[in-house]
């Protein structure tokens, strides 16, 4: 049984068949699990809400935790069946194509396995290692948090994908923003770059990558100018002292 509520604003939203109205609007819609009978180890739903999320970066911020946990502990082609079938449709719902939709959701599955608390391959590397399973486990999603950022170049950037590709230079400007977008955010992260970056240095080098992940020219010439700016600083202020 599932009932459905229909959220008023401004203008229509829902329709009568439950489809989304005005498709031109970043929508998605999360179910929300009421009611479940867990028996035997297995659950069945028996009813939920259709909640109406308004703000497309909520809800692929939304769907991206969903699917963390959902990818907690899951082998890889089990991992993708859950995804492509409960989570990639709400991506869908909000306008993201098909292939992005389910990059994206499976991307984030696969993250799971170096996210805590079911860090799977970072315990696994620990029990090698001889370490500390949880700190392994908490500085493997230190190391790869500049790549959360790569599924939302999927799903801003579906050129990226070979998707609707106008033009080949579009899809080396995308990935070429992108890599040293994520080289940007990685390195200040780090805070290091030929040398120790201050924190202001860091700040810009953050704002910066994330501006060579933005779609358009103009974000990218200046995220290009505020990291390749940067390095050359410190690259400069290394010499410096070598000399």
């Amino acid at each position: 049984m599932r009932q459905q509520h229909e959220i008023t604003t401004s203008g229509p939203l829902l329709g009568s068949d439950g489809n989304l109205l005005e498709p031109g609007w970043a929508r998605s819609l999360l179910p929300v699990y009421r009611r479940a009978d867990i028996k035997a180890g297995a659950m069945r739903v028996k009813e939920w809400d259709y909640y109406l999320i308004t703000d497309g970066h909520i809800g692929l911020a939304l769907t991206m935790v969903c699917c963390i946990i959902l990818g907690m502990g899951v082998p890889t082609t089990a991992n993708y069946c859950i995804m492509a079938s409960t989570c990639a449709p709400i991506l869908i719902k909000m306008g993201i194509p098909v292939v992005a939709a389910h990059f994206f959701v499976f991307y984030f599955g696969i993250v799971a396995d170096i996210t805590p608390p079911v860090a799977l391959a970072a315990y696994a590397g620990a029990a090698i290692a001889k370490a500390n399973p949880m700190k392994t486990g908490i500085n493997a999603t230190k190391l790869a948090i500049a790549a959360f950022i790569v599924p939302y170049i999927f799903a801003y950037s579906p050129a990226m994908l070979f998707d609707n590709v106008s033009s080949a230079f579009e899809v080396v400007q995308i990935v070429v923003s992108a890599l040293i977008g994520l080289f940007g955010v990685a390195a200040a992260l780090n805070g290091f770059v030929y040398k120790k970056i201050p924190m202001l240095f860091r700040l810009a080098m953050a704002a910066g990558g994330l501006c060579m992940m933005i779609p358009g020219t103009a974000s990218d010439v200046v995220g290009l100018v505020m990291v390749g700016g940067i390095v050359l600083i410190q690259r400069m202020s290394v010499r410096r002292l070598a000399a």
